[in-house]
């Protein structure tokens, strides 16, 4: 289950969407993630599911590492669904003990689990096609004007984009302490729940302790560099925005306004 995890790697590559402005790649997952959570009918989804299709095609990403990731989801996405089945007025088709599902259960919960699957499916394609160093420099970028308010856009974006880039890392190593433990006789699998939360334990300390000594060695290593924040640092890559960028953002305005019209007019 942990190899499943693939939230925050990079993988590089020269296709349409990895030569896109990461700045620009932010600002369109950012919208897409508004009109998602906008649409309200088949219309509308059935614009945006299409617009993640052709990203993901440009991307040239295997389909089998965007569904990999989605497999520690299901729960929330089946969770989720159930929720809204059993919990939605409307007309009643099937009727048992206390819980109804009706026609409105069955349209909310079939939405609701193509706007996660979508949400999260947007997320990964960012982090997939846009290395960590990109990312905090997009980010930072974006978040420029607030200096002037004496906010630390430097650090901040730094803090992000090294959270982000070690959460590959950190399920490295859970998995291997992991399998170092079931070696010694651990057995994280049977029982209840609350005997498999107490056999996480001799999971967590390990892994704690792993965790504060990379801050560590990474602290150590940054003082040795003389960093200091942002002040006065330059840049080996400067970000500029080209012709694709500036088609890529109308294209995509002009799908989101599609969608927003549908969901609007098509209530």
């Amino acid at each position: 289950m942990l190899k499943d995890i693939t939230f925050g790697q990079f993988f590089p590559g020269k296709s349409v969407i990895h030569r896109l402005d990461p700045r620009v790649k932010l600002i369109l997952s950012f919208l897409y993630i508004i009109v998602l959570f906008i649409a309200s009918n088949y219309i509308s989804y059935g614009i945006l599911l299409g617009f993640l299709i052709v990203s993901i095609t440009l991307s040239r990403l295997n389909l089998k590492v965007i569904l990999r990731g989605m497999k520690p989801l299901v729960f929330i996405v089946v969770f989720s669904s159930i929720l809204n089945l059993l919990y939605t007025p409307g007309d009643v088709l099937v009727e048992f003990w206390v819980f109804q599902i009706t026609t409105q259960g069955l349209i909310t919960a079939g939405y609701m689990i193509l706007r996660i699957l979508m949400l999260i499916t947007s997320t990964f394609l960012l982090t997939y096609t846009t290395s960590p160093m990109m990312l905090t420099d997009a980010i930072e970028r974006l978040l420029k004007p607030l200096n002037k308010i004496k906010v630390p856009v430097h650090e901040l974006a730094m803090m992000m984009t090294i959270a982000l880039r070690f959460i590959p890392t950190l399920i490295e190593e859970t998995d291997k302490i992991m399998n170092a433990q079931k070696a010694r006789g651990a057995d994280f699998e049977s029982g209840n729940l609350l005997k498999r939360a107490k056999a996480l334990i001799p999971l967590l300390v390990p892994l704690f302790v792993s965790a504060f000594r990379r801050a560590d060695e990474l602290a150590v290593a940054m003082e040795c560099r003389c960093y200091n924040g942002g002040e006065g640092r330059t840049r080996m890559r400067q970000l500029a925005l080209k012709s694709l960028d500036a088609y890529t953002v109308l294209i995509s305005l002009a799908i989101f306004t599609a969608s927003l019209a549908f969901s609007t007019f098509l209530l």
